[in-house]
């Protein structure tokens, strides 16, 4: 078994180079880290009810040492600001738990309880932090909570902090922005499976903690691995300037889609004069496409909610606060900080469209593009999670797509049968292997590995390409800045000395799945029918929904599924089958996995007509691959 390679005199180099032009001379944010620190979770780790480890902070120790020669000088002091963890108060009544997560929980203290903004991943994790703050400041009850937006790191520990029975009760509003729920779903249901693989990826989830593996991811250190849940608002902020009370809290919203995410809302507390902007403001460049996976976001109205949120909110605010690392204190000083994270995504999308408009592609342009001094001088405008490069490919995406406009690349040939191409025109494995080699030890890294990568998917078994691939991608994860590419490089580089890991977290829980509309679990349906499979089967069904008082019907078609409401006044054909069920029941036999067979020998569902039309349905169905290749064909 192979072991991971040291850093290099180049990547040494390059350390060194970097470290020099870095403004060390801005310790602000030292202090900002600790201020308002109250207590720690001591330890800090947090397990499951059977020991399993699902949070390590403590891991993280050795970031207290001298920067390494393998890590960059800027991520290591990021991560070593990020690492900080406990309970921390931000102003009078308003406490944060840092460090127990990827991302920060809130907790706004009102009248007879607390507020809770954004409870974590897991619901471990968020009952923990919880905890922490109760230690601290007295029992009290969760009497209301918000979502910001709509990614699981900000409502996947929402049971850790109230339960489903005090949402009902009215005990807790859940309050969310408008859209919430359906994009929710859509990124953690629908390409759920391929996000979290390449999530493992991102956040380093299985890589050893140390000075030659994972040491953060930027925004957060990494990802719990608890229960990912969620409970589904009770009101909706459907418009800027609206303003809500919960529990003598007064909160007034603005929303900010398509900014950091598809659904999401900044607000400001006036009895505070405390402003949460969500993550549409943190201390790092954040991402325009995520490595993950993701809809594409757009830098263009970010940037104008960001002056819009200045002028409503940031001149009359003495404290700023996001969902992730620390606030800003001092209305001048938060002011700026907005205003340079707002000329941030304006100028990299200003001068992204400039220069796609003269002809270069986004490859190109992640080369050329360079930011304003004053901007890349400050800390919280570096690309410790999102970068430069990547997000500059992402906005040319979003305005062009995937094709650069030459014919050479319009119809390439997939991977596999290209890199075989590749392999033979450069003279055979051996050579290629040879070639890559002196590339290596030139300090060639980004050559070495697209040429490695040829021979990797042409000779799939070829253990020397592997292996030195592997040291390729270590050379170039521990010279890059941005946390999300070292894991990304790292974690490649471990699964060709180690195999898969496949994918450590899953955010199909059943609160995740307990949401769904009847539209999307039939819409989630449809994402798993094997297309060519199916092109001969024509399926129709009823499902009639005993709890919600509707008939859905389910026609398969051509290899498609479509479905639809049935109302009274359609003119619709006779179903080959009808099976009456309670939604619940629904999710459990179409998404969860449990027997139809067994449901309905315990009278949990009613069926009608042919029954064997279900089977004939059930059939076409793929499963999602949890496992799937990424360094390797």
């Amino acid at each position: 078994m192979s072991t991971a390679s040291e850093p290099s005199d180049f990547i040494i180099a390059a350390q060194q180079r970097a470290a020099a032009a870095l403004p060390f001379a801005d310790d602000a944010d030292l202090a900002d880290v600790e201020r308002g620190f109250i207590a720690a979770l001591e330890p800090g780790v947090v397990t499951s009810a059977d020991g399993t480890v699902l949070w390590d902070n403590d891991s993280y120790a050795f970031l207290r040492a001298p920067c390494p020669a393998s890590v960059h000088p800027g991520l290591w002091r990021q991560s070593g600001l990020v690492v900080e963890q406990g309970l921390f108060r931000v102003a009078e009544g308003i406490y944060q738990i840092r460090g127990l997560d990827l991302s920060n929980m809130t907790l706004v203290e009102g009248e007879t309880g607390v507020v809770v903004i954004d409870p974590l991943i897991s619901a471990e994790t968020a009952a923990a932090g919880l905890a922490l703050y109760r230690a601290h400041r007295g029992d009290r009850p969760v009497t209301g909570l918000v979502y910001t937006h709509s990614h699981a790191d900000h409502f996947g520990g929402a049971t850790g902090v109230t339960t489903t029975a005090d949402v009902a009760a009215g005990l807790c509003p859940v309050l969310a922005p408008a859209g919430f729920l359906e994009h929710a779903v859509a990124e953690n249901i629908y390409a759920g499976t391929a996000m979290a693989r390449r999530a493992g990826y991102m956040y380093g989830a299985v890589l050893p903690r140390g000075p030659l593996g994972a040491v953060g991811a930027g925004l957060g250190q990494t990802t719990s691995v608890g229960t990912v849940t969620l409970i589904a608002p009770t009101l909706d902020v459907t418009a800027t300037g609206q303003a809500e009370t919960v529990d003598g809290v007064r909160m007034i919203f603005q929303l900010t889609p398509g900014t950091e995410a598809p659904a999401e809302m900044n607000f400001y507390f006036p009895d505070h004069r405390a402003l949460c902007m969500a993550e549409n403001a943190t201390h790092t460049l954040h991402n325009v496409l995520t490595l993950r996976g993701a809809l594409v976001r757009d830098p263009h109205v970010w940037a104008k909610y960001l002056t819009e949120a200045i002028n409503l909110f940031a001149r009359d605010s003495d404290v700023l606060f996001a969902s992730h690392h620390w606030p800003t204190w001092g209305t001048e000083r938060l002011v700026e900080f907005l205003a340079l994270q707002r000329d941030l995504y304006g100028y990299l999308n200003d001068q992204t469209l400039r220069l796609l408009n003269q002809g270069y592609v986004g490859a190109e342009i992640a080369e050329m593009l360079t930011l304003p001094p004053a901007v890349a001088n400050a800390w919280h405008t570096r690309g410790y999670y999102g970068s430069v490069s990547h997000n500059v490919k992402a906005i040319y995406q979003r305005y062009m797509g995937w094709f650069d406009g030459n014919p050479a690349h319009l119809w390439e040939h997939p991977p596999v049968e290209s890199a075989r191409r590749h392999v033979e025109f450069m003279g055979g494995g051996d050579e290629v292997l040879r070639k890559a080699q002196v590339s290596y030890e030139a300090g060639d890294y980004r050559w070495a590995a697209q040429v490695l990568n040829y021979l990797i998917f042409a000779e799939p078994g070829n253990v020397a390409a592997k292996q030195l691939q592997a040291s390729t991608f270590e050379q170039l994860g521990y010279g890059a800045e941005n946390a999300t590419w070292r894991n990304f490089y790292l974690s490649g580089a471990y699964e060709l000395r180690y195999g898969s890991f496949g994918t450590p977290t899953k955010s199909d829980s059943p609160t995740m799945l307990a949401v769904l509309t009847v539209e999307q679990i039939f819409d989630a349906m449809a994402l798993r029918v094997d297309g060519p499979k199916a092109w001969d089967q024509r399926v129709l069904v009823d499902w009639i929904l005993s709890d919600e008082n509707r008939t859905h019907r389910l026609e398969l078609r051509n290899g498609r599924l479509t479905h639809f409401e049935v109302t009274d006044s359609m003119a619709l054909p006779e179903p080959d089958a009808a099976f009456t069920l309670t939604k619940a029941t629904l999710i459990r036999v179409l998404l969860a996995g449990d027997d139809f067979g067994v449901a309905v020998a315990a009278g949990d569902i009613a069926a009608e007509g042919d029954v064997s039309t279900l089977v004939e349905l059930v059939g076409v169905f793929d499963a999602p691959d949890p496992d799937f290749a990424i360094v390797t064909p």
